[in-house]
């Protein structure tokens, strides 16, 4: 997938798109060609990478140094940045600025959490040409505020208002929809009435797409591993056993050797 417009295609074809959250230039290197069809560059960089609890601590500047970061490692696909915690919630200018510092880092399109107050900001985006991919469900930049990471839109209520959310966020432009942590026949029914592509995290099978975050797929982290994850590697053991021959090596004198030195 090279441009925004084969999201609407795959939505319309039935091809399912693979999406991978990532942060920088080597992860980005090793996505080329390997079938992925987006990058998101997620503020979940706070806690894979920076060691946070939660996201909140990004900010345009960290945002558009991990998506610069990205982009140079041309990983031959669509980019989308996270707008970070705030960024779209202190009116128009700020929003603007921020997402086209993410889209003069190197992004194809930014991704806003939430409906609501954000639909005016989500359409003025739109509006002067910068593509915006929503996100409903579970957001990470509210979850002081919802309880904590939980599934969400479980009762009929929430699930109503979820679809209202959704459908307003198509209207206002966004050319795509992360769904997290929300019930699979929610994700299903959501999917079916609308005609941008929907992305899932923990929201079941039934979505347009799925994307996870690249220390999660890769086990990098293997004590975390929730309900929605899947380990398609053992990343961890291997940079372990990598590590550990390293120093032994180094320790009994086996490293460098003479074809390794000047």
């Amino acid at each position: 997938m090279e441009a925004l417009r084969d999201f609407a295609a795959a939505k319309h074809s039935g091809t399912k798109i693979a999406m991978v959250t990532a942060y920088d230039a080597p992860s980005a290197r090793l996505i080329a060609g390997s079938g992925i069809d987006c990058v998101l560059v997620g503020d979940s960089v706070m806690m894979a990478v920076h060691g946070h609890a939660d996201t909140l601590a990004a900010t345009p500047e960290i945002m558009a140094l991990h998506t610069a970061a990205v982009a140079r490692g041309q990983p031959g696909c669509v980019i989308v940045g996270d707008m970070p915690f705030l960024a779209a919630r202190r009116g128009i200018a700020h929003a603007l600025d921020a997402a086209a510092a993410l889209l003069r880092a190197g992004a194809h399109a930014v991704k806003i959490e939430g409906a609501g107050s954000q639909l005016p900001i989500i359409r003025e985006l739109v509006e002067a040409g910068i593509p915006v991919m929503g996100h409903l469900g579970l957001q990470p930049q509210s979850v002081r505020a919802t309880g904590g990471y939980r599934v969400q839109a479980r009762e009929q209520a929430e699930a109503a208002a979820l679809f209202a959310d959704a459908h307003a966020l198509e209207e206002a432009g966004a050319f795509a929809l992360v769904l997290e942590c929300i019930p699979q026949e929610l994700a299903r029914e959501v999917t079916a009435k609308l005609n941008i592509p929907t992305i899932g995290i923990g929201a079941g099978p039934h979505c347009d797409g799925q994307v996870l975050v690249w220390h999660d797929l890769l086990a990098l982290n293997p004590a975390f591993k929730p309900r929605f994850v899947r380990h398609f590697g053992d990343a961890a053991t291997i940079h372990r056993g990598a590590l550990t021959a390293y120093a032994e090596a180094v320790r009994t004198g086996q490293f460098p050797s003479g074809a390794e030195s000047f």
